[in-house]
């Protein structure tokens, strides 16, 4: 498949924007200009903001059985096309062709869970006081979504709120990223081969701070889920809060391992670094900070350092790639800043730490140890190839290092010790751990963090309930 023109998808119409203005796709791998996507203007978002409500009025009427027999047909167009839409996200994106085939598929079974749910959203009777009265709490539709998502998984980011809107008869705009535009493309055409009415699903691309600043605001909108870095995540999440929108916020994350001195150590180094490196670190749930028992530490370094320097790094689309490339130039000066700063303060720098050649956007694996608590790549997300590790003594030392930053996203532990998990599963402040394997997003569970990590859930049932409204009715018989 070539990569395509990628148009707006409006009112059930796919279209240029009315301007005609369109945004260069470049891919990172090569940095050469691949496509172009349509620039949505004011005039576009105002036909996407009519198409909604008027979808609404249509969808909200349809059973959550008619609605999950489509969302099921649109899974499986997901699947019978996900060779194809693979190579346009890695063409966009730069993800290794197979990870990329990976969450495509994964983003079928999403649909599929979600249109389960949809015909599990329960209301109750509540036993009443006297007789006669009948006292129902009933599940509506919240009505018109925003959704607005990032570029390191274009098609993970969007299906769930995509589909969670879907599934609960609700209309959704989605302000889907100009760096990676195809993919949740194919995404929604799937939906709309499905056979979505018109109205129900529109996606717009185009400067994000103009879109969110007036999709968010206007009356039609009746919930706000954003996906993206917290200082964005709190100006949107502001913004709504003066209209009263509700909102899911999904932000930035900077997750601690924690290693035992009882732990596998094989399987602790080897599950991380895949963990640290996969999509070249651009991952809000990636472990950043590695916290190693003093016994494990030396070993610990000495495999996860082997490990970053075996991986092959190079185009996505190139047979045994394993990282590709970060997603733009900007990244780039970023991620060195951050490193500069981190030497400066004492790190050393065991593999990595640099750009590899002067075209494509990559970056070495990075390793580093030593790394002061005041560096900045110790307190702000570096959503990058780079992993800092550090020694611990105790239980008490490593909560504390892992609590000490605002964030809460995702953690990770590894012991044998079911009383030192249970005590790290208690004590360390994070919307989700996982320990002794890899067991984050799938679609049946939460996905969500606390503090400055957001709130609300993209996941599991708590997923579906942020797209409804409870009523309750009290009637007494006449």
């Amino acid at each position: 498949m070539a990569y395509p023109t990628v148009q707006l998808h409006i009112n059930g119409e796919w279209r240029a924007a009315r301007s005609g203005q369109t945004i260069p796709v470049l891919n990172p791998a090569t940095e050469e200009v691949i496509g172009t996507v349509a620039h949505a203007g004011r005039d576009d978002l105002d036909e996407a903001l009519a198409a909604a409500e008027q979808g609404f009025a249509v969808w909200k009427k349809v059973s959550a059985f008619e609605r999950s027999k489509l969302m099921r047909k649109a899974a499986d167009l997901l699947r019978s096309r996900a060779d194809d839409i693979a190579r346009l996200m890695t063409l966009e994106q730069g993800k290794p062709v197979g990870e990329a085939k990976v969450e495509t598929l994964a983003g079928a079974d999403i649909i599929d869970w979600f249109a389960e749910e949809a015909r599990r959203a329960y209301g109750r009777v509540i036993p009443a006081r006297a007789e006669g009265i009948y006292q129902l709490v009933m599940k509506e539709p919240v009505g018109p979504v925003a959704a607005f998502t990032p570029w390191n998984f274009p098609i993970n980011q969007v299906v769930r709120k995509l589909s969670a809107a879907v599934a609960t008869g609700c209309s959704i705009i989605v302000k889907a990223p100009e760096e990676t535009p195809a993919s949740p493309a194919e995404l929604l055409r799937c939906f709309v081969d499905a056979g979505l009415p018109k109205g129900v699903a529109q996606l717009v691309f185009g400067v994000p701070a103009e879109i969110s600043e007036y999709l968010i605001p206007h009356p039609t909108i009746r919930k706000v889920t954003f996906t993206g870095s917290t200082p964005v995540g709190k100006q949107l999440a502001a913004l709504a809060g003066q209209h009263m929108k509700r909102v899911t916020m999904e932000l930035g994350g900077h997750a601690p391992a924690i290693v035992f001195d009882d732990a596998d150590l094989d399987l602790a180094a080897r599950t991380l670094a895949a963990a640290k490196f996969r999509n070249a670190g651009q991952v809000c749930v990636s472990p950043t900070r590695m916290l190693v028992q003093e016994k494990l530490y030396a070993p610990f370094v000495e495999k996860f350092v082997a490990a970053a320097k075996a991986l092959k790094i190079g185009n996505g689309l190139e047979e045994g790639t394993q990282m590709g490339p970060l997603i733009h130039d900007r990244r780039i000066p970023w991620v060195d800043g951050l490193m500069a700063d981190a030497r400066q303060k004492g790190a050393e720098v065991h593999t990595g730490g640099e750009r590899i050649g002067n075209k494509g956007y990559f970056y070495a694996p990075t390793v580093l140890t030593g790394v002061g608590r005041d560096a900045r790549m110790m307190n702000e997300e570096p959503f990058a190839p780079v992993a800092m590790i550090a020694s611990f003594k105790d239980l008490d030392e490593a909560v504390e290092e892992a609590n000490r930053l605002p964030y809460g996203l995702a953690s990770y532990a590894f012991t044998r010790s079911a009383k030192t998990a249970n005590a790290i599963a208690a004590r360390v402040e994070s919307g989700m751990m996982t320990i002794n394997h890899l067991g984050l997003a799938l679609p049946e569970v939460p996905f969500g963090g606390i503090k400055d990590s957001g709130y609300g859930s993209e996941g599991g049932i708590e997923a579906i309930e942020a797209y409804l409204n409870t009523k309750f009715v009290s009637q007494a018989g006449l």
